[in-house]
């Protein structure tokens, strides 16, 4: 009897890491929050209304446990959330500016996830698969993950792909896997900050020649400290500012940002780099509007499009 796919298998699914960010809000007070840039792409495409999933590990204990509430409130798909008797990871932020931070998770669950663990049938569903940040960073996840990548790829699925770049877990043993993994996705988004370190160049000018270069036909994404992106296809060009007066911490707006591209290409792939620029932007604002990250809602990111300035409209 042939395999029943399910209907609310998700259409996108996020690889990565889904960790707990320890913030010092003070000498002796410490803030925790769910984060983990591919898992606040896949809640940012729920929140958008994408049937959405994170695949990974997380603990047993109460981290981990907060982490599959927080997954569990987001919509997202649980089957492809493990939840493992291992140690929780984290992301210990001792200072923001200048930003101070140090991962602890040397055995911890994410590490242990396995993709041979998920539901029966699950390809047939995706249309993206996103890969990035730690994860493919940290063995024996990094190899596991990059494997399925290439699987996917070969069943002809769309990868999305985010380095963020980290600082010393991406120096110069890191260049096969990034040069591999631009070559593979159908997009690929990096901030300025990404681009010098990983290319450990000043200039990002000679980075971005170099993306052009491994992947000619892809989207590519660049993202700024301030808020504006630009979006580049083949010999399309596009520069766009989201509204200033909507915009609070923009700190991991990238991250909103993203989920929003990749959700407008999923609902209209052939509309023009303007437009899904303007819809990425306006999600991105949408995440932003108050101090820390929320989830963006289509609703107030469609009240925040037509605000979205365009370079060229």
């Amino acid at each position: 009897m042939p395999a029943v796919l399910h209907a609310d298998l998700p259409r996108f699914v996020a690889f990565g890491e889904a960790l707990t960010q320890l913030t010092r809000v003070g000498p002796d007070l410490w803030r925790s929050s769910c984060a983990g840039a591919p898992w606040r792409v896949a809640v940012a495409l729920s929140s958008l209304g994408q049937l959405s999933a994170f695949a990974g590990a997380v603990s047993q204990e109460p981290f981990g446990t907060a982490l599959w509430q927080a997954s569990q409130d987001a919509n997202l798909d649980l089957r492809f959330l493990q939840q493992l008797p291992r140690a929780p990871l984290l992301a210990v932020l001792h200072s923001v500016q200048p930003p101070h931070w140090e991962l602890i998770g040397d055995d911890s669950a994410d590490l242990h996830f396995r993709p041979e663990g998920l539901p029966q049938g699950w390809t047939r569903a995706l249309r993206w698969a996103h890969f990035g940040s730690l994860g493919l960073v940290r063995r024996p996840l990094a190899g596991r993950l990059i494997a399925l990548a290439q699987a996917l790829k070969g069943e002809g699925r769309l990868i999305s792909y985010d380095p963020g770049y980290r600082g010393l877990p991406m120096d110069s043993n890191y260049d096969e896997t990034l040069e591999l993994m631009c070559r593979m996705a159908d997009l690929v988004r990096l901030s300025e900050a990404d681009l010098r370190g990983l290319f450990r160049v000043g200039d990002v000018r000679s980075g971005l020649a170099q993306m052009a270069a491994w992947n000619p036909t892809g989207w590519l994404l660049l993202t700024r400290a301030d808020g504006s992106a630009t979006l580049y296809h083949g010999v399309q060009e596009c520069h766009g500012q989201p509204p200033p007066h909507a915009l609070g911490d923009t700190a991991d707006m990238g991250d909103a940002v993203l989920a929003g591209l990749l959700d407008s290409l999923m609902r209209d792939a052939g509309a023009p780099a303007a437009q899904h620029l303007r819809w990425a932007l306006a999600a991105g604002a949408a995440a932003c509007s108050v101090t820390g990250w929320v989830p963006p809602r289509a609703a107030v990111a469609d009240g925040l499009a037509s605000s979205v300035r365009m370079t060229p409209d």
